[in-house]
């Protein structure tokens, strides 16, 4: 029994940091958001929303997300972020990108961008689920998903439930940036 104790002790030993080291093992496709409460890291999805993810990554490396509030928190919903305006009717100054919608379910984690009621709309808004999400699998575009750090994310400041998740003196994103780019 001990023998096998050891063992499973060893394996995990051996496991955790492998695990550890794929939130990070594609730096360039890595962003790390950081919250008051501390860093969240997003693997981003090329694979399934090329377009958005450049976008979110040529903003990323731009500065844009950097004090953007999350300005729409649902809880037991998502957090909402990158309107600079705060409003939720903000965006950046680049194009629009027609929608790549999949059916990659929506989970607790998931990464998603926002945006109005017409599916081609999307920009600098992004919404990171909590749950309750899974209605909006292929019918908002999957960018990402947190592998560490939701945590973080659980703490953001929550909304008023009445008034659409809209937050007063709402959290920040204080920093955003590719692993790649992390220092």
């Amino acid at each position: 029994m001990r023998r096998l104790l050891t063992a499973v002790v060893l394996a995990a030993s051996l496991v955790a940091p492998a695990l550890a080291q794929q939130s990070t093992a594609d730096p360039k496709n890595t962003i790390y958001l950081d919250t008051k409460d501390g860093r969240v890291t997003i693997r981003l999805r090329p694979d399934l929303a090329p377009r958005h993810v450049e976008q979110i990554k040529t903003l990323t490396k731009r500065g844009f997300y950097d004090g953007v509030p999350f300005h729409r928190v649902i809880d037991g919903f998502m957090a909402q972020t990158g309107d600079p305006t705060g409003t939720g009717m903000g965006k950046s100054d680049l194009p629009n990108i027609p929608a790549e919608f999949t059916k990659t379910p929506y989970k607790p984690g998931t990464v998603g961008m926002a945006r109005s009621a017409n599916p081609d709309s999307a920009n600098s808004q992004f919404f990171i689920c909590y749950e309750g999400c899974g209605p909006l699998t292929g019918q908002y575009t999957v960018v990402g998903e947190v592998v560490s750090g939701m945590d973080a994310v659980r703490k953001i400041k929550k909304g008023d439930r009445n008034a659409n998740g809209t937050v007063e003196n709402p959290d920040k994103i204080v920093r955003m940036q590719l692993a790649e780019d992390a220092r």
